[in-house]
């Protein structure tokens, strides 16, 4: 069956599966939900503990062999199989199947994977496994959840920040420091409990203990243009450059959310229903609910010329061409990230660069340059 993770405590408390299996790509999450389910195993005498990963060659019978016998001291064990390509390929698929049908009362398995897509989470092997067991996808902590997860873990550790205004600004001051990186983001919130007591942290205090180590992915940048975020737009685009990501990816993250929404854009102006052309240009998620306020902020007209400046812009990230300044209003600044940052406006506040040039993004706080997410 399917389990929610807020519900796997209540679940462990009733009594354990003999079958787990934990998969999704946000590691602090997993790496938390397994750990709940060994404790629970060892204190219902699951002792001993075998562990295997998957590997080229790795040989399945020695897995199946350790789910059907017994401990070499008779004692209960946990078998752990991590599978961190989340492709057994055909004799694991079948031998997972067969872990599937296995009822051994002394032994209980827990199997971790990283996130699937769907064709995988309706193949057979893993249909076999959920339905025999307990099933927990780890969803990621989206950016409009975080201040919430954030004040969670606060309050677990006997913390909070402070009441009204103060308080909101201390949370979007740690969400802004920590996004993307969930790891980070739990070692600060550690940290503010070691340095300070219980009770309520005021905004001086978590200034003074957070530091930048939000880790941006470039295929959020999206979010941040749909919603008009301009400082959220700033900070990813210098902390994407500051980690060494290649302008050329950027680009082509930015170009196609302009291209989607020019043809969405059209497609309304054609009289199709913006539900039907979101689920045709496959936009869901948060996506799904900034797209209504971008296409009415934006033109047809700057969207074009916005793609109009991304060709120049990928001439020049490439080494070709820097365009010739002065020449054409779509011509590229001389710095590609300076580009980048005006490409993404169009759409983020397309408004203000109709006006005037847009000021190059550039650090918004004298802290340390962005730090690599922890391995």
């Amino acid at each position: 069956m399917q389990l929610r993770p807020d519900a796997l405590e209540a679940h462990l408390a009733k009594g354990l599966a003999g079958l787990y299996v934990v998969y999704g790509d946000e590691h602090l999450l997993a790496q938390e939900a397994c750990d709940r389910i060994r404790a629970a195993a060892r204190a219902a005498g699951f002792t001993d503990r075998s562990v295997f990963t998957v590997e080229r060659g790795f040989d399945w019978s020695s897995l199946l062999g350790a789910s059907q016998s017994m401990s070499l001291f008779g004692d209960r064990q946990l078998v752990e199989l991590r599978i961190p390509s989340g492709k057994p390929g055909k004799e694991g698929a079948d031998a997972l199947k067969v872990l599937a049908s296995t009822v051994n009362a002394d032994v209980l398995t827990m199997i971790a994977l990283p996130r699937l897509d769907a064709a995988t989470q309706k193949s057979a092997w893993f249909t076999a496994l959920a339905d025999a067991g307990v099933a927990l996808k780890i969803d990621p902590v989206e950016r409009a959840q975080l201040p919430n997860w954030v004040g969670q873990r606060l309050a677990a550790q006997g913390q909070r920040v402070a009441a009204g205004e103060e308080g909101r600004r201390a949370l979007a001051f740690i969400v802004e420091r920590v996004e993307g990186n969930l790891l980070a983001a739990h070692q600060e919130i550690q940290k503010l409990g070691l340095l300070y007591p219980s009770g309520s942290l005021s905004f001086d205090q978590v200034q003074d203990a957070v530091l930048n180590v939000a880790r941006y992915d470039v295929f959020k940048l999206n979010e941040a243009m749909l919603a008009g975020d301009v400082g959220r737009l700033a900070r990813m685009l210098d902390g994407l450059r500051g980690e060494g990501e290649a302008a050329v990816l950027v680009l082509w993250a930015v170009v196609e959310e302009v291209r989607t929404l020019l043809r969405i854009k059209r497609g309304v102006a054609a009289g199709k229903p913006l539900a039907m052309l979101t689920r045709e240009n496959r936009v869901w998620g948060p996506r799904e609910r900034l797209i209504g306020p971008a296409l009415s902020r934006v033109s047809e007209a700057a969207l074009e010329n916005a793609l109009a400046l991304a060709a120049r812009l990928d001439r020049q990230v490439k080494g070709l061409s820097g365009g010739t300044p002065g020449n054409h209003r779509n011509d590229p600044p001389p710095d590609p990230w300076d580009g980048l940052f005006e490409l993404a406006m169009t759409v983020a506040a397309p408004k203000s660069t109709a006006a005037s040039p847009v000021p190059p993004p550039r650090p918004r706080a004298p802290t340390a340059a962005p730090t690599r997410r922890p391995v």
